[in-house]
Parts: structure tokens; C-alpha cells; sequence
């Protein structure tokens, strides 16, 4: 029985191994995806990150799992499918294996929300992406439209129109909800359009994307915007689906815990962009590993 098993390895994960190994707990990290690094692998370029200004997403997160390497901390392979709740502590159960520990770190963050419209599954991949980063390199001298009015949003706009002929940027509302910084660079780029009041109804193609249909919510006024490629950045929703009933949820299912990362079940914490928390970024995340361990070793020293 390992004392902490950390599910997941963003940033959060890897604050609380980072943490957890100094405070000299046996530590367990289960990562489902394959690769570490969480969302800021996604991140073209992090600036508000103290110590490391303008690093891309992909080397802080090498960098992060590089710190933790050094550390030797084991990391296990598995996607979980349910908690266990024992006199003893808890049975995390893989798909292969169950893992038996004293409490469970639950940081899995989130995932991309969907636009759910015709279009968007089938070609997903074939011009719909969800990642500025990892795909904008491919619309180099085209067209592309961006989704969303928030942060990610903006972001995914200017860096998309550094190679970009013309972003346009479709938002639903008619004011943006990113930071004002991101607001007035986007502006004041001359490749980039925002359409406002305006929703994507359908992505169209055969085998890649050539359209998007766009309607107007006021005016319901429908039109077709030739394209080559769809950015989707309009949120996230928290990964604890397999969390079913055990812990208190908030209504859009993110675990309910505060500073000490404490979630309604002892010995089972949330850090990362998985906890209810109003800010959500890379040095929250990070500082909530440490919050955690505090906590934990509090709860170990009592149970």
C-alpha cells in the first residue's frame, strides 16, 4: 500500500509528487493519457510563470517532468476506472490492476468542450482542431476561424494570425471575456476579424474542411464562410467522470475543495483545474500540489 497515488500528470500532478517525494511519503503517479504535461502542452507560450518568462507550454512541461524524474518518482501507465472507499484507505481500480493507498490526489483537469454541430466529428483532425499549437502550423498562408471569446480563445487567435492570411474570430456575445491585454493585441492585428453575436451552426467538407456555416443570434441571418481549418477553444469541463457519486461535485461536476485541496470524502484530495477554484492557471495548479501534501500529511499523522 503506497501512502499518496496521484492520478494524473499536469502541472498539479506533478507539484504534488514533487511535494509528496521531500516530505519522504510513498508516492504512486497513474498517468492515463500517455504523456505528461497536461494542457500547458497545448500553450504556445507561457509568460506569467515566475522564473521562466516567454517558455512554450511543451518545455515547462518537460521541464516539470524532468524535476520529478530526477526525484524518482514511479509512474504507472493506466486509465482509472473507479475509487474504492476501505477501513484501510482506498482502492484505486485500473482497467489491468488495483492499486491499494492510504488517500488518492485527483488531478486530472479538464477537457475541451465541443461545439456539437454537424461537421465537427467527422472532420476533427481533417481541419477542426482543438489545439492552436499543435495544429496552426499547418494553415500557414490560410484561412482559419476561431470559436470562443475567452482566453484561450484570444490566445489561439494571435498566434494563429503570426502565419495565418486571415483569422476570423466568431464569438457569440458581442464583448470579449478574455484578459484586456489579449483583447486590445487581438484588435489591433490587421489579419484578424471578429464576428460578433455569431455561432457556428454546421462545418462543412468532404474530406477536409472547406466552410463553416455561421448564423447570427440576433438576427438569425445564416451565411457559409469559406475556410481551411475550424479552432474550437470554448472551454472545459473537469475530467471526474469516474468519480461517480463519491465525492461532492459542483453543478458542472468540478470536485468540490478548497485551499487545503480537502474534498468532502478524508483522504481523498483535488488540485489542479479538476477543484472548484476561481483562477485556473499553471502557478494554481502547482501551488495547489503543495497545499495537498500539507493536508496529507496532516490526515496521515491523525489516521
Amino acid at each position: 500500500m503506497v501512502d499518496v497515488c496521484i492520478i494524473g500528470f499536469g502541472p498539479a500532478g506533478m507539484g504534488t509528487a514533487l511535494y509528496s517525494k521531500r516530505a519522504g511519503l510513498e508516492t504512486l503517479i497513474l498517468e492515463g493519457t500517455g504523456v505528461s504535461g497536461g494542457q500547458i502542452l497545448q500553450t504556445y507560450e507561457v509568460d506569467n510563470y515566475l522564473g521562466m518568462p516567454g517558455i512554450n507550454g511543451f518545455d515547462m512541461g518537460m521541464a516539470f517532468r524532468q524535476h520529478v524524474d530526477g526525484l524518482e518518482v514511479p509512474v504507472k501507465d493506466g486509465t482509472v476506472d473507479s475509487i474504492e472507499k476501505t477501513p484501510e484507505g482506498f482502492l484505486v481500480h485500473l482497467q489491468q490492476e488495483t492499486i491499494a493507498t492510504k488517500t488518492v490526489v485527483v488531478a486530472t483537469g479538464a477537457s475541451h468542450n465541443l461545439l456539437q454541430v454537424p461537421g465537427e466529428e467527422a472532420l476533427t483532425g481533417m481541419g477542426v482542431s482543438y489545439c492552436a499549437t499543435c495544429d496552426g502550423a499547418f494553415f500557414r498562408g490560410k484561412k482559419v476561424v476561431v470559436a470562443g471569446g475567452g482566453d484561450v480563445a484570444l490566445e489561439d487567435a494571435i498566434f494563429l494570425a503570426r502565419f495565418c492570411e486571415k483569422v476570423t474570430l466568431v464569438h457569440r456575445r458581442d464583448a470579449l471575456r478574455g484578459a484586456k491585454i489579449l483583447q486590445d493585441t487581438l484588435l489591433s492585428l490587421p489579419n484578424v476579424e471578429v464576428v460578433w453575436n455569431t455561432k457556428i451552426t454546421e462545418i462543412k467538407g468532404s474530406d477536409q474542411v472547406e466552410a463553416v456555416s455561421i448564423e447570427n443570434v440576433l438576427t438569425k441571418e445564416q451565411q457559409d464562410m469559406p475556410v481551411d481549418g475550424v479552432f474550437i477553444a470554448v472551454g472545459t469541463h473537469p475530467n471526474t467522470e469516474f468519480m461517480g457519486e463519491l465525492v461532492e461535485k459542483d453543478s458542472s461536476g468540478y470536485l468540490v475543495a478548497g485551499e487545503d485541496c480537502a474534498t468532502s470524502v478524508p483522504g481523498i484530495f483535488a488540485v489542479g483545474d479538476v477543484r472548484t477554484k476561481a483562477l485556473r492557471q499553471v502557478i494554481t495548479a502547482v501551488a495547489d500540489g503543495a497545499n495537498a501534501v500539507t493536508s496529507i500529511q496532516s490526515y496521515l499523522l491523525h489516521h
